[in-house]
């Protein structure tokens, strides 16, 4: 574990991999939308309710022309019946039908608002288990996942992405089921008043195609552009923020800058040109509608004279031009919104099915009666196939014995650790605890054993308490005071505003770092591990501090087996065995006296910290 200022720095440091991990696109937009749909699964039977209510809200709104080309007829002919000297207009007849023509739009507003109301509750339900599934899988994955990419990138699957999606199946999928119910709807109703006029409008149709398959097909890697860069500027906001002080220290603003202004650029560019052709679709559309009603005004006048229709039934068939050609566009622009819905679900699929870590072990062993025994023997292991970092490790350590690893930087220090969690698994050889392959274990159960304190403390923005308590939810007001004495953190949280109530800051600058350390020393003494690692854990304190960090240690690690890995090498004197590394390999080992009097490497590391001296 590390703080947020490491994870933000290795975050930075991973950006180039980051980049070409999200240059990937959406490009099955048919396979992500069945995915989607498949994902959706739980919701079948409230979709079924949004569709029938669509259906029926969109069925009586249709009606709706036709009833009120009703009433236009029957005030034309009576204003005609007048004229002749007959009886006029009948205005009961024609107030019966505008209070039918208003119950219909009543219902079908009220049909409107309850498939509304049961999408949205479909669409951010959606969201929600998206980001539940991304935060349950996230502790799936393998570390090599998160050393590859960097932070802001996983950020933004879970907030950008995640709230595009929620949004636009909120906004499309009810689009969708209404446009088309309307479309085969007012093409019926317009059949049933005159088939000249209907044939007429669909002349119209070829052209509207035509139109939004070419905006659509040019829109889209703009669409998913936009996505993809929006990822990369979170990432840079997120890390740059977080890590301004080493900005400023290096004067690296002007660079910072310009690197933020190359990829917000970018997103500008391609926000706008997908957001050009997306607003493109309506003017365009509008133009080919009004065609349609320039040949339905004429052709209605003609069939009018020729007493073939009447004149309420023109007034009905334009208004269903309309509701014909507004729902084609509304299509498309739907079309070009499941863009968007692709690129975003996409990217959510994609990390949902990244490789995870898997408990391959049917029948694994119980921890419980486990001592602390554990020996390498003849391990390999390289991140890469053809990059070996471990050669034929091979060591034993006794049950309660302090064992320190030694050797300069990129010496495979860290990563005999990582193997030792099984955040790796070794390439050849074993790593075996009590004579058991820890293959043979759970993961979560082989880290339940180990306690780590490391050189970068990691603490979260809750109470001194909670981050005490981290190590044993479980734990007793006592049992977090007595894990606290024993880590020499109680007399300076007592003196802090508010002692354990005091809450750690997201950044967690409010305490020492020395402060910090005792903390998680803290944490690791109420877990009660049975298995120590101590990497690097006095580093980065003055030597005072480091005195008492050392005596809660030594508490610490009383009784338990213990692995210190260390570059203080006076921190590391009186322990059991030292492992001397150097290129993946142990060059020396022994306690410190053996490995001083033998004038070797051991010897040379040691006496270049003192020389000065």
């Amino acid at each position: 574990m590390s703080n947020n200022e490491t994870k933000r720095r290795r975050g930075m440091g991973h950006g180039p991999g980051a980049n070409m991990h999200t240059t990937e696109k959406a490009k099955d937009l048919k396979g992500t939308m069945k995915k989607l749909l498949i994902y959706m699964r739980r919701y079948y039977a409230a979709i079924a309710f949004v569709i029938v209510f669509a259906i029926a809200s969109t069925v009586f709104n249709i009606v709706g022309p036709t009833i009120l080309g009703n009433a236009t007829t029957e005030i034309f002919k009576g204003l005609v019946s007048k004229v002749q000297g007959g009886a006029g207009i009948d205005f009961d007849k024609v107030q019966g039908i505008l209070i039918t023509l208003l119950g219909l739009y009543v219902i079908s507003a009220a049909f409107s608002f309850l498939q509304g109301l049961i999408m949205t509750h479909v669409s951010n339900n959606t969201s929600y288990q998206m980001r539940k599934d991304i935060s349950e899988k996230i502790h799936r994955m393998p570390m090599k996942y998160f050393e590859n990419r960097t932070y802001g990138e996983i950020l933004s699957r879970i907030t950008n992405d995640v709230d595009t999606l929620g949004q636009s199946l909120n906004q499309s999928m009810t689009q969708i089921i209404t446009s088309f119910t309307t479309i085969v709807g007012v093409f019926v109703m317009m059949i049933r008043i005159s088939v000249p006029m209907t044939l007429a409008v669909l002349v119209t149709l070829p052209i509207s195609f035509l139109i939004i398959g070419g905006i659509m097909k040019k829109s889209q890697p703009y669409f998913q552009a936009q996505q993809r860069l929006l990822g990369e500027l979170n990432g840079q906001v997120e890390e740059i923020y977080g890590g301004h002080n080493i900005v400023k220290v290096f004067n690296k603003e002007k660079s910072v800058v310009e690197d933020f202004e190359q990829t917000n650029g970018e997103l500008y560019h391609s926000a706008w040109k997908s957001q050009f052709f997306s607003g493109a679709m309506m003017p365009l559309m509008q133009f080919v509608g009004n065609l349609g009603y320039v040949i339905v005004a004429i052709l209605g006048g003609f069939l009018a004279i020729k007493n073939t229709i009447e004149v309420g039934q023109i007034q009905s068939f334009i208004q269903y031009v309309r509701n014909f050609t507004q729902p084609i566009t509304q299509l498309a622009q739907v079309g070009n919104m499941m863009q968007t819905t692709a690129a975003s679900a996409e990217r959510v699929f994609e990390f949902l099915e990244e490789e995870e870590e898997i408990e391959v072990e049917e029948n694994p062993v119980n921890v419980d009666t486990l001592e602390g025994n554990i020996s390498f023997e003849n391990v390999h292991f390289g991140y890469k196939e053809n990059q070996t970092v471990i050669n034929d490790f091979s060591v034993n350590v006794k049950e309660g014995q302090k064992i320190a690893i030694v050797g300069p930087t990129g010496a495979g220090k860290t990563t005999m650790i990582k193997l030792l969690m099984r955040f790796y698994d070794v390439n050849k050889g074993s790593i075996k605890i009590d004579g058991h392959d820890i293959r043979e274990f759970k993961r979560s159960d082989i880290r339940q054993m180990f306690g780590m304190v490391l050189q970068d403390t990691w603490l979260y923005n809750a109470s001194v308490r909670d981050n005490i308590r981290y190590g044993n939810l479980n734990a007793s007001e006592e049992e977090i005071h007595g894990a606290a004495r024993a880590a020499f953190a109680h007399h300076f949280i007592v003196t802090q505003p508010k002692g354990y109530d005091m809450i750690i800051n997201e950044e967690s600058n409010n305490i020492s770092q020395g402060q910090k350390q005792l903390l998680t020393i803290a944490r690791a003494i109420l877990a009660d591990p049975k298995i120590l690692i101590l990497d690097e854990a006095t580093s980065s304190v003055d030597t005072r501090t480091e005195e008492r960090i050392q005596m809660a240690m030594d508490n610490l690690m009383e009784g338990r087996t213990s692995f210190v890995i260390a570059h203080r090498l006076s921190t590391i004197r009186d322990a059991d065995t030292i492992l001397v590394m150097n290129h993946g390999d142990i060059v020396e080992q022994g306690n410190h006296e053996e490995l001083l009097a033998r004038g070797g490497f051991y010897a040379n590391l040691y006496n270049s910290q003192f020389e000065n001296a």
